[in-house]
């Protein structure tokens, strides 16, 4: 008897429904095509130990497995679940007359309970558009197939549930969840607040401007001035996600597996791989790629410490991702691309023992010693990144005060207004949404300047050497200070005060 069964195959973000086909036929054997990989191929296993466990057996016969489009690779070991109620319904051992109707997916433990699976989103994304009714997978992963309108998510903890529901219509609980709650909640409560930094009001004003505009950042300075502290709060000053955006980072941490009863996420992802990643894990790839960390931070925030720590390979792979805002990862037989726009914080110290050529600091560095130790850094790397500046220690008067500083909440008032200047500004280029992505041609349209702000940029170009793209960088920063006060056009105070912030580039911090 033949009967067919649907699961689903992940590939980069989206999915692909897999057609099972299970025949049991006179003879003996158990034949698994359609390119398994190895945990499919131990399935068998898995699938005749549940059985049993459950009054119920793999047949003695021969049965052939298909696993369609056969010439696409399928890998894990979500099929268990698939598989099993393939060869129940072809032995005979069950009825089922709407299998057909249903997405089913899930790891089976020896007991027949359920372990979770990877990619729950995608696939109910992709069941709905191919008309499929319902979706069954282990009840971990059912909050976030659910946030899928228009599709029954039903999450179970053991295969006798799924053999009830169809052999003896025992009905499943179906999993609903209210989007519009799950979105908002805890957008007002940031576990990490801009209240509990004391001083650091310029570099909270940097960081301001870096939500604002979505710009990359970097903070020098000595240890323990707060660079980690000011880089964690970051995310809790920037926009609210959109809809759409909460359900693409959804997707994206959906397909490694780390939205386990979570739903949909509404808290801008924040990112901090540590300084010995490679370069694979940082831009994502593998045998069977993955996204990596540049593609888990899409629409939040990448936070490098100790930024000349990085091998410098694993560095410069960032360069093409910071320009395009998406991975492309080729293989033989087929490429998958992850989206990656996502905001860099870097932070390092001035100098190899930490402290800038202070005569009064613990450990001192001769400016040889610094530029070697600043040379880690390439320069079209630098370039990328449009605001640099110098973290001081904070003084013990300020540490000291009980006087609590402005709240993330007030801050992000401000960043939200200006990026809505921008969403309107960019709201017929599909591409664009604020200032840090403009190219060349929107920045000579949304950046005029006067003659002395020409002027101004001009004598700052040549005194710190800075390279074209730096100058791009310095104006679509002054953009995005002059939205910040509602200005209609960008004046000298915006270019003067975005010039500060290159101020950093490599020649002058050690001229």
């Amino acid at each position: 008897m033949l009967t067919k069964v649907f699961g689903s195959a992940v590939f980069g973000v989206e999915a692909t429904t897999i057609t099972v086909e299970v025949n049991v036929d006179i003879g003996v054997g158990y034949h698994l095509v359609g390119l398994p990989d190895n945990a499919i191929k131990e399935s068998n296993y898995r699938i005749a130990a549940a059985l049993l466990n459950n009054g119920y057996k793999i047949p003695g016969k021969k049965i052939t497995l298909n696993l369609a489009p056969a010439d696409l690779r399928k890998e894990g070991s979500a099929y268990d679940l698939t598989l099993a109620m393939g060869i129940l319904t072809a032995s005979g051992q069950i009825q089922s007359e709407n299998l057909d109707r249903y997405i089913i997916m899930g790891e089976l433990s020896l007991d027949g309970s359920l372990q979770p699976i990877k990619g729950a989103l995608p696939i109910a994304i992709k069941a709905l558009e191919e008309g499929f009714k319902g979706f069954i997978l282990p009840n971990e992963n059912a909050k976030e197939a659910a946030i899928v309108e228009g599709l029954e998510v039903y999450g179970v903890e053991n295969i006798a549930e799924v053999i009830e529901f169809f052999d003896k219509g025992t009905p499943l609980e179906r999993t609903i969840i209210d989007i519009q709650e799950e979105f908002y909640k805890n957008l007002d409560f940031p576990e990490f607040d801009f209240s509990d930094v004391k001083g650091q009001e310029s570099i909270k004003r940097c960081m301001e401007i870096a939500a604002a505009g979505g710009h990359n950042i970097i903070l020098i300075g000595p240890p323990g001035a707060g660079k980690t502290m000011l880089a964690k709060r970051l995310p809790s000053i920037l926009p609210p996600m959109t809809m759409h955006e909460a359900l693409e980072t959804t997707k994206i941490h959906s397909v490694v597996g780390k939205i386990k009863n979570m739903g949909l996420m509404s808290e801008r992802p924040f990112r901090r791989p540590h300084h010995t990643i490679s370069d694979v894990a940082l831009v994502g790839g593998g045998a069977y790629p993955q996204p990596g960390e540049i593609s888990l931070s899409h629409n939040g925030v990448l936070f490098l410490d100790e930024l000349p720590e990085f091998k410098r390979g694993v560095l410069e792979v960032m360069r093409q991702p910071l320009e395009d805002r998406e991975v492309t990862i080729s293989r033989a037989r087929f490429t998958v691309t992850y989206p990656s726009s996502f905001m860099l914080v870097a932070s390092m110290n001035p100098s190899p023992g930490g402290y800038f050529n202070d005569p009064d600091s613990p450990v001192t560095s001769s400016p040889a010693e610094m530029q070697r130790y600043l040379s880690k850094i390439s320069g079209p790397l630098l370039d990328r990144i449009d605001i640099h500046i110098e973290v001081t220690p904070v003084p013990f008067e300020k540490l000291s005060e009980d006087r609590k500083g402005e709240s993330s909440v007030a801050i992000r008032h401000r960043v939200t207004a200006a990026r809505e200047i921008q969403t309107q500004r960019f709201s017929e280029l599909e591409n664009v949404h604020y200032n840090a992505q403009m190219n060349t041609k929107q920045i000579r349209v949304h950046c005029k300047l006067d003659d002395a702000s020409k002027t101004m940029l001009k004598n700052a170009m040549e005194r710190l050497n800075l390279s074209a793209r730096a100058y791009d960088r310095i104006l679509k920063v002054a953009r995005t200070i002059a939205d910040l006060e509602n200005a209609e056009e960008v004046n000298g105070n915006h270019i003067g005060e975005a010039i500060q912030y290159r101020s950093l580039d490599r020649e002058g911090w050690l001229g």
